[in-house]
């Protein structure tokens, strides 16, 4: 059970105070969705950089951090200013085509293997899903994956991504509705039956 203490918001101020491990827990618990974050929206060597580089700037911001939100939602804004920063500078984003197993980017290990026609049916499903969120709009990708990927409300949604509340809904449903439009029939039957 979690504590006060044990709080994002409380381990980063520790941190400012010089607790090591109170840094290495909180990378621990964000280090999974903020890495799937940048990897859904670039290629694997400009995720890598702008993961690094967006945990030095929580590093760098340690002794000026004050809890005035969720700390989750603090470092999604840090990850998609450096997001949006990195598409200024390049131009625009490359589509995400990760060299990466996508059943293993979607932590499937605990399917069981019984049925091994519909681990192949889950995997396809999962490439395609996965094809197509790469595929939508850059703002509506966003809020797709900093729901689905950061557990993220829609309320921290809107403010990592300055953006009202509003926009922000329709942005989450556009994507959903474009998603479900695209996804193959198969696919969304078996998620029913699970």
């Amino acid at each position: 059970m979690s504590t006060e203490a044990d709080s994002d918001e409380a381990l980063m101020l520790r941190y400012a105070d010089g607790d090591m491990a109170a840094f290495q827990s909180l990378y621990r618990r964000h280090r999974g969705g903020l890495y799937r974050y940048f990897l859904r929206q670039s290629d694997a060597g400009t995720c890598d950089e702008l993961f690094q580089d967006v945990w030095a700037r929580v590093i760098q911001a340690r002794k000026r951090y004050r809890p005035d939100a969720r700390f989750s939602t603090w470092l999604y804004t840090l990850a998609h200013n450096r997001l949006v920063d990195h598409w200024r500078q390049t131009g625009r984003r490359p589509l995400s085509e990760s060299d990466t197993d996508a059943c293993e980017q979607m932590d499937c290990a605990g399917t069981s293997p019984s049925d091994p026609l519909r681990l192949a049916g889950l995997r396809e499903c999962i490439e395609q899903l996965l094809a197509l969120v790469a595929s939508l709009p850059d703002m509506q990708r966003q809020a797709f994956l900093l729901k689905h990927e950061a557990g993220l409300t829609l309320a921290q949604i809107a403010e990592a991504m300055q953006a009202r509340t509003e926009t922000t809904k329709s942005r989450l449903r556009y994507a959903m509705d474009r998603l479900r439009a695209a996804m193959p029939a198969e696919c969304l039957e078996s998620s029913d039956h699970d």
